[in-house]
């Protein structure tokens, strides 16, 4: 059997499902993937698959350039003939979807989150309807939050029958493996927490409050530092070369491998608006590291709130300043107790390998 995926990243594809990839071509399946180019090609390519350069404006509302998608998606199935489909992120299920559909291809939805199209009263009634249109005949969508699955229900976009809940993308746990937390132990001896924002730099992600925080810190001279490890999707970078300039923050910007930047740092922040199950919580935990983020679907399930972090309300720079603060007022030993609970629940409730094999009992 021939399968297509579908995503609008390498980086996704490479960081989250290399494992399924993995799974499918061990199964016999011939694995195509379609995705655009980017800085993780070597690595994907080094996986059991053969990659099909598409371009995708993930974030553009540009009409023409979406019908162009849509049209390619659909000479792409016509030359490949898939037996299955599998998308990944909006823009590719929903122009992907209707491909297939038209195609006459089983296939099956990822929604790894609502995104910014549901957060605006126009834009959403628009994604409502295309989404409608794309998964008319879907063979399954996948769900990584309950809230989310619950949108598309009450919106009729699709029938309960049709809704699958995952954990996720889950996390590898033997990729992301436990350390002990650095304590003192840092490169900058000034510093004894590091506070680290893992994550696209974007409003969205709550980036204005983590800088709002940083800041803060500064001013009242606490022993922390705050670090950002993530690409800029957003027009922040002046802004980021003066406060990583004042020592405000340290910027490093994108970062292939994440796993150095986590260990290295005592606490994983993340105040974003939506997810639909934030894979860096996922990773941060499973390397044992406490976490603050969003009281919001999609970050609530990774901690356990007062056990394995905290829950800070959205959008809400004081009450997130507290949850660092209370951070910064635990000792050695509490700080301990919340990095083995953080593993845990990450080994309890988000292996990846049981997300893979539920995917792989669905879809086969």
């Amino acid at each position: 059997m021939k399968i297509l995926i579908i995503a609008g990243s390498e980086h996704f594809l490479y960081g989250f499902k290399k494992e399924l990839i993995c799974a499918l071509a061990e199964s016999g399946h011939e694995i195509v993937v379609s995705t655009p180019t980017g800085s993780m090609h070597a690595e994907l390519a080094a996986l059991p698959c053969r990659i099909i350069d598409t371009p995708v404006d993930r974030r553009g509302l540009n009409p023409l350039k979406d019908a162009k998608l849509y049209r390619q998606y659909k000479k792409m199935m016509a030359q490949e003939q898939p037996d299955k489909v599998i998308t990944y992120t909006v823009k590719c299920n929903v122009y992907g979807g209707m491909a297939a559909r038209k195609k006459k291809i089983p296939y099956y939805t990822n929604v790894t989150g609502v995104g910014t199209g549901f957060q605006k009263k126009l834009l959403r009634r628009i994604v409502i309807f295309l989404y409608k249109k794309a998964l008319k005949n879907v063979s399954g969508v996948f769900f990584e939050n309950d809230a989310n699955r619950d949108v598309f229900i009450k919106n009729k976009i699709i029938g309960a029958d049709k809704a699958v809940s995952v954990n996720g993308s889950g996390v590898n746990l033997e990729e992301f493996s436990y350390k002990e937390l650095p304590g003192a132990e840092l490169p900058d001896e000034a510093f004894k927490t590091d506070f680290l924002f893992l994550g696209r730099v974007m409003k969205e992600k709550g980036i204005d409050e983590f800088l709002c925080c940083a800041k803060k810190a500064k001013e009242e001279a606490l022993d922390a530092a705050f670090s950002i490890v993530g690409g800029l999707e957003e027009n922040y970078k002046e802004r980021l070369e003066a406060l990583n300039a004042d020592g405000t923050v340290r910027y490093y910007g994108f970062q292939k491998d994440v796993k150095p930047f986590i260990e290295r740092c005592d606490c994983v922040v993340l105040p974003s608006y939506h997810e639909g199950m934030s894979n860096t919580l996922l990773e941060g935990a499973a390397m044992g590291r406490p976490l603050i983020t969003s009281d919001i679907p999609g970050c609530q399930e990774a901690v356990l709130d007062g056990e394995s972090g905290y829950l800070a309300q959205k959008s809400n720079a004081d009450d997130l300043y507290d949850k660092i603060k209370k951070y910064l007022s635990l000792d050695v030993e509490a700080r301990n107790v919340m990095s083995l609970a953080s593993r845990a629940h990450m080994e309890a409730h988000f292996d990846r390998k049981e997300v893979v094999q539920k995917t792989l009992e669905v879809i086969l």
